[in-house]
């Protein structure tokens, strides 16, 4: 092998491991910047999630770009105190633990939904006693059933025994959507059907009001930047 071979190759291993190191340094600093990025984690009862929350997000993280959303949803409580969330959004009673900060979401008002499609036909839905010509949908969480509804509207007796039964909000909206029956639910999980003629409501905007949902959060990270930044947009979200 001669000098110009060996300068050679020296030159090439050279060029090739700067390469190398320049690449692995751009990927350190990839690495650095994405490790700075917060994650936010949010537990919420499955309906609210869905039908609420989700379609908002989008909002959340084009104003906090630096803040990475995980949302994870179910019936069960989790442990704030470990860490397990950053946020825990329930629904109905929640009793108070040490440490744990409970606010309560605005009132929510419950009201009877259907498909625009039942308003018309051979029993059109125009009093509370046109109910029963149509099929009720109940769902058997809610803070408000048909008889206390029927009861707050002085409606007419009707046999409640029968209709489908749902244990989560959701899928009693999207049976009321396709024109099952007339569901019973809570105003704030039905703004997108509302808005896009899939449900209406036959007896107008009013009904119970309910304190239905809560938002739990440690007392002791109140004032992290990511706790701040998401408690004040879901307020600001819901009218407060």
């Amino acid at each position: 092998m001669n000098a110009i071979t060996v300068i050679a190759i020296t030159v090439s291993f050279h060029i090739f491991r700067s390469a190398i190191f320049g690449n692995i340094e751009t990927a350190t600093r990839s690495i650095a910047r994405s490790s700075k990025s917060d994650i936010l984690t949010i537990h919420a009862v499955p309906s609210l999630a869905a039908q609420w929350l989700m379609p908002r997000l989008s909002r959340f993280s084009a104003l906090n770009p630096d803040v990475d959303v995980r949302l994870n949803a179910s019936v069960s409580a989790v442990d704030l105190a470990t860490g397990e969330a950053d946020f825990d959004i329930r629904y109905g009673t929640v009793f108070p633990t040490a440490g744990v900060a409970i606010v309560p979401f605005p009132e929510e008002m419950v009201l009877p939904l259907c498909s625009p499609r039942l308003l018309e036909g051979e029993y059109p839905i125009k009093s509370p006693a046109d109910l029963r010509h149509h099929t009720l949908i109940h769902s058997e969480v809610n803070l408000v059933n048909w008889r206390e509804w029927l009861k707050w509207a002085d409606g007419p007796q009707i046999d409640l025994v029968r209709g489908p039964r749902f244990d989560r909000s959701f899928m009693a909206i999207s049976a009321a959507v396709d024109g099952v029956g007339v569901c019973l639910e809570s105003h704030m999980l039905v703004q997108r059907e509302l808005a896009a003629g899939q449900l209406v409501a036959p007896f107008g905007m009013a009904g119970p009001r309910i304190r239905g949902h809560s938002l739990l959060f440690m007392k002791s990270r109140a004032n992290l930047p990511k706790i701040k930044m998401f408690y004040d947009w879901l307020f600001r979200e819901l009218g407060v």
